[in-house]
């Protein structure tokens, strides 16, 4: 029986392997399954193996995964056809008979606001519906979310947006893949559902602040209005879509939809979450 990492080319995937390797899970348990050949070639030259796998490509999936496998299944990026993607994922899981299944959701999916939601709802009840052991990993938000957003401040000065005082409890990726590590690694976790964000919520000001302290030199929070902030991405180039989808996020952050701090993170990852500054210095190179 292996530990099958649906998604282990993306970055989140990548640092499980890792996180599981360095936590002493022979190589030979676990399975690296991905679309990027490139990224495969790097994860099987730790001695993990290595599993071609498509979302779109039932057979893919389907020859990843035996019975008894314990699969963590990273939720898909494309956004239009994820849902299909991960009924794909799940029917091979019940076809192979795995022994349990972790999905990899978001914050407080089945009462958050956010935008980003009704995806992740959709696959939390598509599992519970297969009859297979789960746990849910309710990721919150990435620090490195925040990467673009420094760049365009130090040329500019200026983090501009739309979220008020609302504030935003992040993490870095490291932090994540630690427990998502442990609960792979560890017994226990069926039917348990995690909420996991970082130890402390920071608002834009305080974001604005730590990214002066990071550029060295002053950056202010520049706070519009929802329609204000899209239209002003549109104006830095984005399409109208994407400008008013990231206006709806920092909607969501200010009536507080990625404040939520359980303190499940820490304890699963063995150690407090990474601080807001210091998850933000590696992005400033």
């Amino acid at each position: 029986m292996s530990i099958v990492i649906a998604g282990a080319t993306g970055q989140l995937g990548r640092l499980v392997v890792k996180e599981l390797l360095s936590r002493g899970v022979p190589a030979d348990r676990i399975v690296a399954a991905g679309r990027s050949a490139e990224q495969l070639a790097e994860l099987s030259a730790r001695g993990v193996n290595t599993a071609t796998v498509d979302y779109n490509d039932p057979a893919s999936v389907n020859a990843a995964l035996n019975e008894g496998d314990t699969l963590l299944l990273i939720s898909g990026s494309d956004v239009q056809n994820r849902t299909t993607q991960h009924q794909t994922v799940i029917d091979a899981a019940v076809r192979a008979k795995v022994g349990h299944i972790l999905y990899t959701s978001v914050l407080a999916a089945d009462t958050t606001p956010l935008v980003l939601a009704p995806d992740h709802v959709k696959a939390e009840e598509l599992i519970r519906a297969s009859g297979l052991p789960f746990t849910f990993l309710r990721n919150g938000w990435y620090t490195e979310n925040y990467a673009a957003a420094l760049h365009s401040a130090r040329e500019t000065g200026t983090l501009l947006g739309s979220a008020g005082e609302g504030r935003v409890a992040s993490a870095t990726r490291a932090d994540y893949a630690a427990a998502i590590a442990a609960v792979l690694s560890t017994a226990g976790h069926e039917g348990h559902v995690y909420e996991l964000s970082g130890d402390h919520a920071w608002t834009y000001q305080e974001l604005a602040s730590a990214f002066s302290t990071v550029l060295g030199r002053p950056v202010r929070y520049a706070s519009v209005s929802p329609a204000e902030h899209a239209l002003a991405l549109e104006a830095a180039g984005l399409d109208a879509a994407t400008a008013g989808f990231l206006a709806a996020l920092d909607g969501n952050i200010q009536q507080g939809a990625l404040a939520l701090s359980t303190g499940d993170l820490a304890r699963l990852a063995g150690r407090p979450t990474t601080p807001l500054l210091d998850g933000l210095r590696p992005l400033a190179g």
